[in-house]
C-alpha cells in the first residue's frame, strides 16, 4: 500500500514521466500502470481458488457439525474423530484441512447468529391499563435462620412501569393464583391483556403459532378477573422484556440489600414496602416524573380489583384407615367419621382445606419442605380421633394424636390414669368437646384441678354450672359454709282445722 502511495503521489503531484518513476522504483511500467488505473489506493491481491481433497466431502461435514452442534458439549465428536469418520468414507486428506474448514463453519455459524434475527428490536408503546407483564425468578433470601432458595413472582405494568415481587416456595398453580391476586390488589386494578410466557402452569401445550392449549384452572382464573392472556413465542423473552430487565434489576437493587425475616409473611410484607418506595425513586424511561406519578394516572384505566379469585387446586384423595390424608411427602389428619372414604383435597399455597359431601371437614396449614433426605412429617389433630377413642380408650396412653392435647388436659389424664378405668372416663371427658365449646371444657377441667377433685363427675357439674350461668347471664353465687335462720318457724296446728270443714267425706 505504501509502494501504491509513492506511485500515484509522484504522477499526480509530481507529473514524473512512467519511465522516471520506472527509473526510481525499479518497478516495470505495466506494474506502474496498474496502480495508475486501480480506482482505490488499496491493493487488492486476487487469491486463486485451489481445489482440496475435502471439496467432496465438504457437504458431508458441514451436516455433522450442524447435528453436532444440537448435542450437549459432552456427547459432540471431537475434531479428530469427525477426521476418523471421514477416512472411513474415503477421504484421504490430512486433519490439518478438517480443522480448517471447522474453525471457518464456526466463525460462519457465529457471525449469523450475531446479524441474523437479533439485536434489531422494535420499541413497544403501550397505552394506560392496556396490558401487564409476568416472569418468575430465582432469588435466596435467609428465613428463620436458614438461607433457602425461593421462586419470585414479577408483575409489571406496561405503561406506568410500577412493579411488585412476591415471594413463594415453588412455581405452582396455587401460587400463580395468589401472587396474581395480591399483584392486582397493590397495583390498584386490573389490566385489559397480560403477557405470559409459556410456563407449564399456565399453558398444557404450544401448538403452532399462536395457538395454546392452556390449563383449566388458569383459563378459570383469566375469566374471574377478566383480562385476555397473550402467549409469547417460544424462547423469545424480548416480547415481554420490561419484565425480563426488572428480573434482573431487583436482584441487584432489592435483593441484595435483604435482611433477615422469620418466616415467609414477613418477608413478602418488606418487598411489597420496598417495590412501592421503589416507585417513587425511580424515574420513567418515557413519561416526566417517577413511576409512581405515572402510575397515578394509570390506576383510573385498569378494572376495579373485587373478589380475590378462589385460588386452589382439587385433588382426590382416600382417608387411610389411620385417619391420615397424604399430599407431596407429609401427611395431614382427617376427622375420624371419614376413614377409608375418598375426600376432596383443595391445595392453597399457605393451606390445605379437606372438604367432602359438600362441606369443609378440616382445614391444616401447608408445609413445604425442599430438603432432600428430610422426612415427610405428620400433622395432627387430636379432636379429629375423638370417635375412635370412644371405642378404644387405650389409645389414650400412647396415641401420637393425643401427644398435642393442652396442658390441662394432660394434667388430668395423669391423674386418671393412675386408677382403673381412668382411660374410659377420660375419653368421656374429651368426648365433651364434641358438644360443648373447648375453652369452656378447659375452663371446667382448670377449676376441677384447683379444687382437687379430678374426676368425670366433678368436671361435668363444673361444665354445666358454667355453661348455664353464661346462657343466662347470671354471675355464680359465692354461698357461706353455714346457713343461719334468722325467722324460726312457728308450729301452728290450728291451720289444719281448715279441713274439717262441714261436707261430705268418703267413707
Amino acid at each position: 500500500m505504501e509502494l501504491s502511495s509513492v506511485i500515484r503521489r509522484r504522477h499526480y503531484r509530481e507529473h514524473l514521466p512512467i519511465r522516471e518513476i520506472e527509473r526510481r522504483t525499479k518497478l516495470s511500467r505495466n506494474t506502474i500502470r496498474k496502480y495508475l488505473r486501480a480506482e482505490t489506493a488499496e491493493v487488492k491481491f486476487k487469491v486463486p481458488e485451489r481445489p482440496s481433497r475435502l471439496d467432496p466431502f465438504s457437504e458431508k461435514l458441514e451436516g455433522w457439525l450442524f447435528l453436532e452442534a444440537a448435542k450437549s458439549r459432552k456427547q459432540r465428536r471431537t475434531g479428530r474423530r469427525l477426521h476418523s469418520d471421514l477416512v472411513a468414507l474415503g477421504y484421504d486428506g490430512s486433519y490439518a484441512r478438517v480443522a480448517a474448514f471447522i474453525r471457518d463453519w464456526k466463525t460462519e455459524r457465529q457471525q449469523a447468529k450475531q446479524t441474523t434475527g437479533r439485536g434489531v428490536f422494535v420499541p413497544l408503546r403501550f397505552a394506560p391499563g392496556e396490558a401487564f407483564q409476568f416472569d418468575w425468578g430465582e432469588d435466596w433470601a435467609t428465613i428463620g435462620g436458614r438461607r433457602v432458595k425461593l421462586q419470585v413472582a414479577h408483575t409489571k405494568l406496561c405503561y406506568s412501569r410500577a412493579f411488585i415481587l412476591r415471594a413463594y416456595p415453588l412455581q405452582t398453580h396455587e401460587m400463580l393464583f395468589d401472587a396474581l391476586g395480591e399483584a392486582f390488589r397493590v397495583l390498584g386494578g386490573v389490566p385489559r391483556r397480560g403477557i405470559f410466557d409459556n410456563m407449564k402452569t399456565a399453558v398444557d401445550r404450544v401448538g403452532p403459532g399462536k395457538a395454546r392449549q392452556v390449563n383449566l384452572r388458569f383459563s378459570a382464573m383469566v375469566s374471574h378477573y377478566l383480562f385476555e392472556a397473550e402467549f409469547c413465542n417460544p424462547a423469545a423473552g424480548w416480547e415481554k422484556g420490561q419484565i425480563e430487565k426488572t428480573v434482573q434489576d431487583a436482584r441487584r437493587q432489592i435483593w441484595q440489600e435483604m435482611p433477615h425475616f422469620p418466616d415467609l409473611a414477613a418477608l413478602n410484607a418488606w418487598l411489597e414496602t420496598r417495590c412501592l418506595a421503589r416507585w417513587v425513586e425511580l424515574r420513567h424511561v418515557d413519561l416526566p416524573g417517577s413511576i409512581a406519578e405515572a402510575h397515578a394516572t394509570e390506576v383510573p384505566h385498569l378494572m376495579v380489583f373485587g373478589r380475590p379469585f378462589d385460588g386452589f387446586v382439587e385433588h382426590a384423595k382416600r382417608v387411610g384407615p389411620t385417619c391420615l390424608v397424604q399430599f407431596e411427602t407429609n401427611r395431614y389428619s382427617v376427622p375420624a367419621s371419614f376413614a377409608n372414604r375418598p375426600v376432596s383435597l383443595r391445595v392453597y399455597h399457605d393451606r390445605l382445606v379437606i372438604a367432602a359431601e359438600g362441606r369443609i371437614l378440616c382445614e391444616h396449614r401447608r408445609i413445604v419442605e425442599r430438603s432432600h433426605g428430610v422426612p415427610g412429617r405428620t400433622v395432627y389433630d387430636w379432636r379429629h380421633d375423638l370417635a375412635v377413642i370412644q371405642c378404644k380408650p387405650g389409645a389414650l396412653r400412647n396415641g401420637a394424636p393425643f401427644a398435642e392435647l393442652p396442658g390441662a388436659f394432660r394434667t388430668l389424664q395423669a391423674h386418671l390414669l393412675r386408677r382403673a378405668g381412668g382411660d374410659r372416663e377420660m375419653a368421656e371427658i374429651l368426648a365433651l368437646v364434641l358438644h360443648h365449646d373447648e375453652q369452656a371444657v378447659l375452663c371446667a377441667i382448670e377449676l376441677a384441678l384447683e379444687e382437687g377433685v379430678a374426676t368425670k363427675t366433678h368436671v361435668l357439674n363444673t361444665l354445666h354450672r358454667l355453661t348455664d350461668a353464661r346462657k343466662t347471664g347470671a354471675s355464680r353465687l359465692d354461698a357461706p359454709q353455714a346457713l343461719v335462720l334468722e325467722r324460726e318457724p312457728r308450729a301452728d296446728t290450728r291451720r289444719y282445722d281448715a279441713l274439717r270443714g262441714e261436707g261430705r267425706h268418703a267413707s
